[in-house]
């Protein structure tokens, strides 16, 4: 039988706490909803933090140390995938004076200290958004300059973690492959097509395949995309030979009008997988084929 792993990514960065009070945004609810993915089925659970009192994205390591210490500690096997794309948000100022940025939205870090989190707490895996984009409305825009990437994969490496690649758009794939090419990350080479975020690649099936049709043989990819195409790429992702994605990070929604949890979409999504006689692969799973190092 064929089989996949589903990643689940609890919480993400977006205004979405406002608007489903089932977005967990204290450390001690993203591990609960961590550990409850997993018993649904997940093998890895991807993990952004959020401040305790407004919900608004961090990069505080003592959250990511709460967290991960909780499902560490926990009677649960899950890949811990940590982001690592926090600091790398640039708003301008406005659309006639771009300068001075906007404070509100602007979040600019080195290499070395967006990995802080990373460096200390040792998970399997983090991820690398491959490339810069306008990423939504307004003057928001996800830096990530070639220079970045290349120290932030040599960090990585070095710290014995599995970079995934956070593909957004077909020259994000391109780059990926010119980091692999140069040695920056190194074999088993793990990618994410991450597919329908405004201004990125579209979710139709064309753009998709032509993603997909452009990743070497010899790479583990897996792909989502957001809001109510998410359960369809359930399906679509692994009928393509990929691994899949769901979660409150991408997608709010179970059914029409029925706001979801974590672990239900975990479940609708190995519904969906039982059906097609695709079966999961486990956290185990998982470390074996992508040579994760699971530290303590």
């Amino acid at each position: 039988m064929t089989s996949v792993f589903i990643t689940c990514a609890v919480t993400g960065s977006g205004d979405t706490v406002g608007k489903s009070d089932l977005v967990p945004y204290t450390a001690e609810a993203i591990a609960h909803d961590c550990i409850d993915a997993a018993k649904a089925g997940a093998a890895v659970v991807h993990v952004h933090v959020r401040d305790p009192a407004t919900g608004a994205p961090s990069r505080n390591v003592e959250y990511y140390t709460e967290v991960v210490d909780r499902v560490r500690s926990s009677d649960v096997d899950v890949v811990l995938n940590l982001t690592s794309g926090m600091g790398g948000d640039l708003t301008l100022g406005s659309v006639e004076s771009p300068l001075p940025l906007a404070d509100a939205g602007t979040d600019m870090a080195g290499a070395t200290e967006r990995l802080e989190h990373v460096r200390a707490l040792r998970p399997e895996i983090t991820t690398l958004d491959c490339g810069s984009m306008n990423f939504g409305e307004g003057d928001y825009v996800m830096t990530n300059t070639p220079a970045i990437l290349q120290e932030m994969a040599r960090q990585i490496t070095e710290l014995g973690v599995r970079p995934e690649i956070e593909a957004f758009d077909t020259g994000h794939l391109w780059h990926a492959k010119s980091l692999v090419d140069d040695g920056f990350i190194e074999d088993p080479v793990m990618i994410q097509l991450c597919m329908g975020i405004p201004w990125g690649a579209p979710p139709d099936l064309n753009t998709f395949m032509a993603m997909v049709n452009n990743i070497p043989d010899s790479w583990t990819f897996s792909a989502f995309s957001i809001g109510r195409l998410q359960l369809q790429y359930v399906a679509l992702a692994a009928i393509a030979g990929g691994n899949v994605r769901v979660g409150l990070e991408d997608n709010l929604y179970l059914d029409r009008g029925e706001l979801a949890t974590n672990a239900a979409l975990v479940e609708r999504a190995a519904t969906i997988l039982g059906g097609m006689n695709i079966g999961l692969k486990s956290a185990g799973d998982v470390r074996t084929e992508l040579q994760l190092t699971k530290h303590a």
